[in-house]
């Protein structure tokens, strides 16, 4: 019955800030309104929505976490890509140091994690079409392909 995930909002503390900040990593602008202090952005060919909302002063903005899913050619660039732009990454992603996209074995799937200016985490994630390995252990891309990858399969893009 479910296909996927079409919508998800996050609470945040300044809308124009978070609107310029979601503007570019790329989004598009859907729809604001201003009364409210909510926006919308479509993402993709399918236009899945996020919303933001800006909470009242003094009220909490709890951090939350989601993916957005990159083909790997945008994976493998996207360090350098979030550095130009002058976005946050965390000093380390599950003890591993940035310097490329890690391994969720367990999926598998290849992952950059950045933040948001309201503390939220958010990765780019591109499900890789090996075989999973069921362990909690993180590890760079060049590690599994060197030493985990599947004989003969290649990344979905």
């Amino acid at each position: 019955m479910i296909k996927n995930l079409y919508e998800t909002h996050l609470k945040v503390k300044n809308l124009e800030e978070s609107i310029s900040f979601y503007k570019k990593l790329g989004l598009q602008l859907a729809f604001q309104i201003e009364e409210r202090r909510r926006a919308f952005f479509f993402i993709g060919e399918t236009k899945q929505m996020l919303g933001l909302q800006e909470v009242k002063e003094g009220e909490e903005v709890i951090r939350d976490h989601f993916a957005f899913s990159v083909e790997m050619k945008d994976l493998e660039a996207s360090l350098q890509w979030l550095r130009e732009k002058e976005i946050e990454i965390p000093k380390d992603f599950f003890g591993k140091a940035p310097i490329e996209p890690i391994v969720h074995m367990w999926m598998p799937a290849a992952s950059v994690y950045f933040i948001d200016p309201n503390g939220h985490s958010l990765e780019f994630l591109t499900l890789l079409s090996d075989e999973p390995v069921y362990k909690e252990d993180i590890v760079y891309l060049s590690e599994w392909r060197t030493c985990y990858k599947s004989r003969g399969n290649q990344e979905k893009s």
